[in-house]
């Protein structure tokens, strides 16, 4: 009897045997095959695939794919191909952004590529007239209509048009930035009256009123008081515009020279230092400079600044030189 007892004990339960059995099922059997992912799509294939689709006129479902083409490394025949048909659909879907985003994927990657250069240029004002022509229909009596209209005559050289169309503007919005100086260059360029001059300053001096940061009014206004070798008047405006933009290379210039005409040689070397950093290749910066070096004694910086003026004008003559040639040479128009 004890030995039948401890017999008992080599017999497992049959729950625990059951659960043996099953993990051993579970062990030794085949697993389950995973769902195989698809394989991602070659960006390549898709590439020339959407082009093709776009060459055969359906841009709806070409241009989604083409978006995404051109963040990758294609190669670059492959990438102008997909650039310029992304380009042509996305204009014809009138997708601005897109447009936007293929025009400057292009002159990117092919900067000095005449095609891209020419198809930017078209692209740009086909998307300028798009943009004008939304104005237009959402807000038909806004001041920007009147703006826009002011602009476009003055491209045709419509200045009586154009000054009409912004004393528009100001007779409903008397302070909107910048057309008091539009206005102005309109009545410049208009034939001269006994009034011109003083309703030219006017306009400046009213801009300035509503915008003391256009650095363009001061520089107008720096000028007419050039004109008028008002010196004092001049230098004030100058040394304005050229505070208010640090990169007005012609601001630091007219300084400069005024400066030098009143002959106060000492005060023009600063303005005229950063113009000729701002503008190395131009000749009359390194002679003004030079003129001022050498009339408060600096022989040596006189003497280099010479020596860029000479260098400086040999150059721009032989480039004049080349382009005559290069003209000469083109074939005559029919």
């Amino acid at each position: 009897m004890a030995g039948a007892t401890s017999a008992c004990h080599f017999f497992m339960p049959r729950s625990l045997l059951a659960l043996l059995s099953l993990l051993t099922f579970l062990l030794t059997s085949s697993p389950a095959q995973a769902p195989q992912k698809k394989a991602a799509p070659d960006p390549l294939a898709s590439a020339k695939k959407a082009a093709a689709l776009a060459e055969d006129g359906q841009c709806p479902e070409a241009l989604p794919v083409l978006q995404k083409s051109i963040a990758h490394a294609l190669e670059p025949e492959l990438k102008r191909r997909v650039g310029f048909d992304g380009l042509h659909c996305a204009m014809i879907l009138n997708q601005q952004d897109k447009a936007i985003d293929f025009v400057q994927m292009l002159n990117r990657e092919f900067p000095q590529d005449p095609e891209v250069l020419y198809v930017s240029a078209h692209a740009y004002s086909d998307l300028a007239i798009r943009t004008s022509q939304e104005l237009i229909h959402s807000a038909p009596t806004s001041y920007q209509v009147h703006e826009l209209n002011a602009e476009a005559l003055e491209t045709q050289e419509k200045w009586p048009e154009a000054a009409a169309e912004y004393r528009k503007i100001l007779s409903q919005n008397p302070r909107v930035p910048g057309i008091h100086y539009r206005l102005a260059r309109v009545l410049l360029a208009m034939p001269p009256t006994p009034t011109t001059a003083e309703d030219v300053k006017k306009e400046f001096e009213q801009e300035v009123e509503i915008d003391p940061t256009n650095a363009s009014a001061e520089y107008a206004l720096g000028n007419l008081a050039w004109q008028a070798q008002q010196w004092d008047e001049s230098i004030k405006h100058f040394s304005r515009a050229a505070k208010l933009d640090a990169s007005f290379a012609d601001a630091f210039f007219a300084l400069g020279r005024v400066l030098v005409s009143a002959e106060r040689f000492a005060d023009a070397i600063p303005p005229l230092e950063k113009f000729v950093q701002l503008q190395p290749e131009e000749p009359v910066g390194h002679f003004q400079l030079a003129t001022a070096y050498s009339r408060t004694g600096h022989k040596a910086e006189a003497a280099k600044e010479f020596a860029l003026y000479r260098k400086t004008t040999d150059a721009v003559r032989d480039s004049k030189d080349k382009l005559g040639k290069e003209l000469s040479n083109l074939p005559p128009k029919n």
